[in-house]
């Protein structure tokens, strides 16, 4: 079950999953994932000093459709209680923070992690887990949250579309989140949106127009 040098792996194949608790061995990774596909091996880096896993882990599949499968029906369960992340490895937006970063409100108690990434990922890439602020002593909603989008495309048209919608009997509330230690400046300005037009990686976050002005493909006689 252990994994070959990163160089021998097949990335497009691999997933990576994130947010996992300390209670989660390889073995069980390997049987969780076995669900959506075959998996070749698993791999989660190991502190050195007292053996504990980090909290994420890598899986290969036998073929890239698998590992897509796998981010699909995956992301975002609860393990021992909190939510997976579970990413294509391939993808290099470890560090694509582009400020495209929203505030959302009146959040009703119900609602999970999984509800809002499953809602709001329909305008575009998420960078991370949704952050539902919740009670460190109850673990219970404080009813607003956070998502952090690969792109200002994504973010400008989940505020024009969910702004003031009801999700679970509430309207929420949707808007740019603050900067954190400003003076009250909100993500989105001009300076944030011309950054990120610079940055090829925001650019990759467009899956919806991608086909959409292709040519149809040449029929095959």
């Amino acid at each position: 079950m252990a994994a070959g040098p990163i160089s021998e792996r097949n990335q497009d194949a691999t997933v990576d999953v994130g947010g996992l608790d300390e209670k989660v061995s390889e073995p069980l990774l390997w049987e969780l994932f076995l669900q959506a596909g075959p998996v070749v091996n698993t791999h989660m880096p190991k502190d050195r000093v007292t053996g504990q896993h980090q909290g994420y882990g890598f899986v290969e599949f036998l073929s890239e459709e698998d590992a897509d499968y796998a981010i699909k029906i995956m992301n975002m369960i609860k393990l021992y209680g909190k939510p997976i992340r579970v990413n294509k490895a391939s993808a290099h937006n470890k560090n694509l923070d582009v400020g495209a970063n929203i505030f959302i409100g009146n959040l009703d108690p119900e609602i999970d992690e999984k509800l809002l990434y499953d809602t709001f990922s329909a305008f575009g890439v998420i960078l991370q887990t949704p952050k539902i602020m919740r009670d460190p002593d109850t673990g219970n909603s404080k009813g607003y949250a956070f998502i952090n989008f690969a792109s200002f495309d994504a973010s400008d048209a989940a505020i024009e579309a969910m702004n003031g919608q009801y999700l679970c009997n509430r309207p929420i509330t949707v808007s740019y989140a603050f900067k954190k230690d400003s003076k009250g400046e909100r993500h989105g300005s001009a300076a944030e949106r011309l950054l990120a037009a610079q940055n090829p990686l925001s650019q990759a976050d467009r899956p919806h127009q991608l086909f959409a002005d292709a040519p149809p493909p040449p029929s095959v006689p």
